[in-house]
């Protein structure tokens, strides 16, 4: 009994139209709601306060919102040096908190939570410079990234036409990409250095999936020749590789959501933020994989033999 053929690319306007959806579902939501840029990037003030017992810090969020007019985050955490308690307000703008109202919180805030005894701990201005560069860099690390990658599957995949095998796989790279900011939009995580990082760890995930998939139409082609047609290479190449790629990322992504079940638990949002978005990135790398890159190459690729095929019959 011959095993069943996946019909990935006569299902491929559906995979097309699920991902524009998402996509342009994101660009929406942003425009509704906006996005939160994380304090590295955006710019302002962190005011640590040290505390005695426990203090609810979405409590001392809205109190500090309240106060100062301006968003504010705050965060439980613990100094290393002296094991003081600590909560850490951040007050995202582009001009800061001036002394004399980071004066006048802190007097508001330990009237306003006098049992907890707030002192205040540390005080800083982020100079929004420094995440901008690092945002500036890591941008420019993705784009050149792109270019050797079609570059290299250009030279890699010259049999299957290799420059198109590599602006496809650079295109499900995009679209992975969109995903991960669409569940940060969604989840309201900060568009901070942990959302770069998922960023480049997807680059790394997405395209060596992809490549797999590339590597078995390339053998393929080679075993049929022309016997088949470029979907039913990519169909049969599909199928034969969906099963690896599968149990290869679901490795990765139990152990990744194990971490987001402890991060909710802990209270740890750092972590949290990481893990999730990066669930899926993963996610969406196997998805683009197999039903993006792929089907985007056999009807990009087809014109061009179409066209070749036309000039050859003139």
């Amino acid at each position: 009994m011959k095993n069943k053929t996946f019909d990935v690319c006569g299902k491929k306007k559906i995979f097309y139209i699920v991902s524009l959806a998402v996509i342009i579902l994101s660009f929406v939501f942003t425009a509704i709601f906006g996005m939160n840029i994380a304090i590295e990037f955006k710019g302002g003030t962190i005011i640590s306060y040290a505390y005695d017992g426990t203090v609810d810090e979405n409590a001392v969020a809205s109190a500090a919102q309240n106060i100062t007019g301006q968003p504010c985050n705050a965060t439980l955490g613990e100094s290393l040096a002296d094991g003081e308690t600590t909560v850490a307000l951040s007050f995202p703008s582009s001009e800061g908190l001036t002394a004399d109202m980071q004066a006048d919180l802190t007097a508001a805030l330990q009237e306003q939570f006098a049992s907890a005894n707030l002192e205040l701990y540390s005080s800083q201005d982020v100079n929004p410079s420094t995440g901008l560069g690092f945002f500036g860099k890591c941008i420019v690390a993705v784009i050149f990234s792109a270019v050797v990658m079609i570059i290299y599957i250009g030279f890699r995949f010259r049999k299957i036409g290799g420059w198109v095998a590599g602006c496809c796989a650079v295109v499900a790279l995009v679209h992975d990409m969109c995903f991960v900011y669409a569940c940060c939009l969604i989840c309201r995580f900060d568009v901070d250095s942990n959302f770069m990082a998922v960023l480049l760890t997807i680059l790394g995930y997405s395209i060596n999936a992809t490549i797999i998939i590339y590597d078995r139409i390339r053998e393929n082609r080679r075993l049929y020749g022309q016997e088949k047609t470029l979907s039913e290479l990519v169909n049969m190449s599909v199928t034969q590789s969906f099963g690896r790629s599968l149990h290869t990322t679901a490795t990765t992504v139990i152990a990744m959501l194990t971490i987001c079940i402890v991060a909710v638990i802990a209270g740890v949002q750092s972590i949290l933020s990481f893990a999730f978005p990066l669930v899926v990135g993963l996610l969406a790398g196997v998805y683009s994989s197999n039903f993006i890159a792929p089907t985007l190459w056999t009807v990009w690729q087809g014109a061009i033999d179409k066209r070749h095929a036309a000039k050859a019959a003139k």
